[in-house]
């Protein structure tokens, strides 16, 4: 993981909150997670204080605080709308944006099981329909998510030659596949940008429900094939079918959204593998999203 450029522990969030929100200042808190880019401080039962670890992530928190007000009204599903914005401190030399969020109850989605996620395809299909709408040109711009896969070619080939997978000649295939599929001619629509199962809060049921979807930081607007390699990073084969079945008013099953869906996938999965020690539940769900990539046959599979 990419070192912290500041050290954020309870005593910097306490004294924010003291100089800019003073009224949360005395509630209970601790650190909850130490994310790539953010620290995650729990605010009591209720709220959650979200803060950059270093200065490249401190736009990505920006976006949320201008676009998810914005977006959130027509989403079927809670997202981490601010409630509170936090600004620079000069006195306690923080130098970026910092967001007070609503802390979402459940369990990460990567914590339950794969088949178990089936029964919340149908409504993760239908989040993305309500958020894949045209975006505006001043929508925030990312160069890693919604662009055409050409741009991700050389860091996926890198990743191949340096051993994440035996099974480099398959997954050479599936890119190649995504590569020569045709590009998105629609307009760039609104994206999550980070879809896997880490960024989905399901509730700690038999039968998981979808109780929020998280972090927004790579929100952006491009080709809708991005947000469906959920389909691989998401599901099973059974979940699979369940969520491309949901989506097939916008996404027909002979739609090559979904050679490029999968070849976003792959290219999630193998970056997921790179990741150190400290994140190895990414590392487990890159390992299992490789998987079914590679194991997944297109016309059985795959056709609703």
């Amino acid at each position: 993981m990419a070192a912290a450029e500041i050290e954020i522990d309870a005593a910097l969030v306490r004294a924010l909150l003291a100089e800019q929100h003073p009224d949360l200042a005395d509630r209970p808190l601790h650190v909850a997670a130490h994310g790539w880019d953010n620290v995650m401080v729990r605010l009591g039962d209720d709220l959650a204080v979200r803060l950059p670890r270093r200065a490249t992530a401190a736009p990505l928190i920006e976006h949320e605080q201008r676009w998810l007000p914005r977006l959130a009204p027509r989403l079927p599903v809670p997202v981490p709308v601010p409630l509170r914005v936090g600004v620079p401190s000069t006195a306690l030399s923080y130098p970026w944006r910092w967001s007070v969020v609503p802390w979402m109850s459940g369990v990460r989605g990567a914590d339950v099981a794969r088949g178990r996620r089936t029964a919340v395809a149908v409504p993760l299909a239908r989040f993305f329909v309500a958020l894949h709408r045209p975006a505006p040109a001043d929508a925030p711009a990312n160069p890693y998510r919604g662009v055409p896969l050409e741009f991700r070619d050389g860091p996926l080939r890198d990743r191949l030659a340096s051993g994440v997978t035996t099974r480099t000649s398959a997954a050479l295939a599936v890119w190649e596949r995504a590569l020569a599929a045709e590009r998105w001619d629609g307009p760039a629509l609104w994206l999550h940008g980070d879809p896997h199962a880490g960024n989905l809060v399901l509730t700690a049921t038999s039968a998981p429900e979808l109780a929020a979807v998280a972090d927004l930081g790579d929100l952006t607007s491009g080709d809708p094939a991005t947000d469906l390699a959920a389909a691989w990073t998401v599901f099973d084969g059974v979940g699979r079918r369940a969520f491309r079945t949901a989506l097939a008013g916008p996404y027909p099953a002979d739609d090559p959204v979904w050679d490029r869906a999968r070849g976003w996938a792959l290219s999630m999965a193998t970056s997921m593998l790179t990741s150190g020690p400290e994140h190895a539940w990414l590392v487990s769900l890159g390992r299992e999203s490789l998987a079914e990539v590679l194991a997944d046959d297109r016309e059985t599979t795959l056709t609703p």
